[in-house]
């Protein structure tokens, strides 16, 4: 049984309260075809997803996308920096923080949602017109996206999602770069099936309307490494790892072929520290395969203010409250140095 608590407000009225300037927009509108140059192997630039596990404090989240906006002028040449602003997050086994949009403020136990849309879609718009940096969040309910599908550049289907076939018809719909994780246990056919799905036309129900797709060919993968059925971290980042699946990627004559290298989850162990290790060896393998080069197309990297992680309850400024996270200083040298290579 269904107990109805509110009514919640349509995106067109939530786009209403917090608009999006002509200024925003245009940022916006170049960093996508920016993103997709690279997806389509026109731009050699590396792309970084880069932030917190999840995004639970505007001041915070606002500060670290600042820092980021920085070092991303530095580096552009070389790699093109997307800040990771993840506002609702999947918990395995249903409890525990669910991000900002449940959530607007972590410290109370209340679920609100109208004020966590309306919080996290004041805090993307506060990042991009600080920063100049439109950002990057993950799609886990897909008839949330029309909340924010005005200001991002890149958006995510977790792995507990991408077998789902509302999230594949969804991202087909997206005219954004939409990268697609490996499942929990790491099938890559099933992964190349869910790009495949993304990536062409589809008719279907989505809110309250029968809709229509193009399909988008700039879904692509995202390699997260993946977790037996024991619960031991299986990576598969490796060099191997990597050749095999161009190989089948190739093979399923998918568009824009390309993966983004999750440095953190079952790839690392969630141990923050590994990031940097698996983004240098990543780098240091496609600097010696030319064919790897072009077919990853860059990092996912948790990272934060403070190296880390505390309970949703903790008080320190700029450090996680779900998994461990990479400092800023630890993040600014490890960006500076793969950029340095390339």
């Amino acid at each position: 049984m269904f107990v109805k608590v509110k009514q919640i407000m349509s995106s067109e009225e939530i786009k209403q309260l917090e608009p999006v300037t002509p200024e925003i927009a245009a940022v916006k509108a170049r960093r996508d075809e920016e993103a997709k140059a690279i997806l389509r192997g026109e731009d050699d630039r590396l792309i970084a997803i880069v932030g917190p596990c999840s995004a639970d404090n505007e001041t915070a989240v606002c500060d670290y996308v600042s820092r980021l906006a920085v070092l991303a002028d530095k580096i552009k040449d070389k790699i093109f920096v997307i800040p990771r602003i993840y506002t609702n997050k999947p918990r395995t086994k249903g409890e525990g923080y669910k991000g900002i949009l449940h959530n607007p403020d972590p410290h109370k136990n209340e679920t609100d949602i109208q004020a966590g849309i309306i919080a996290l879609r004041k805090m993307h718009l506060r990042a991009i017109g600080e920063s100049g940096l439109s950002a990057a969040d993950e799609m886990l309910y897909p008839e949330n996206h029309v909340y924010l599908d005005d200001l991002l550049t890149y958006v995510a289907v977790g792995a507990r999602s991408s077998e789902d076939q509302q999230h594949r018809l969804v991202a087909s719909g997206v005219d954004i770069p939409c990268g697609i994780k490996n499942p929990m246990n790491g099938s890559f056919p099933v992964t190349l099936n869910s790009i495949y799905a993304a990536q062409i036309p589809n008719e279907f129900k989505y809110r309250t309307c029968q809709v229509r797709t193009e399909g988008n060919p700039y879904a692509h993968a995202i390699l997260r490494g993946s977790v037996d059925v024991y619960g031991n971290n299986i990576p598969n980042y490796h060099y191997e790892d990597l050749m095999r699946f161009a190989d089948m990627y190739e093979a399923q004559g998918l568009k824009n072929p390309a993966v983004i290298v999750d440095t953190n989850h079952s790839n690392s162990g969630k141990k923050f520290i590994e990031q940097i290790r698996i983004a240098k060896e990543v780098t240091d393998n496609i600097r010696h395969n030319p064919r790897l080069r072009k077919f990853v197309k860059g990092f996912l990297i948790e990272s934060y203010i403070k190296d880390g992680a505390q309970p949703v309850t903790g008080c320190e400024y700029g450090m996680s409250v779900t998994d461990p996270c990479l400092g800023w200083e630890k993040t600014e040298r490890l960006l500076t140095e793969i950029a340095d290579k390339l």
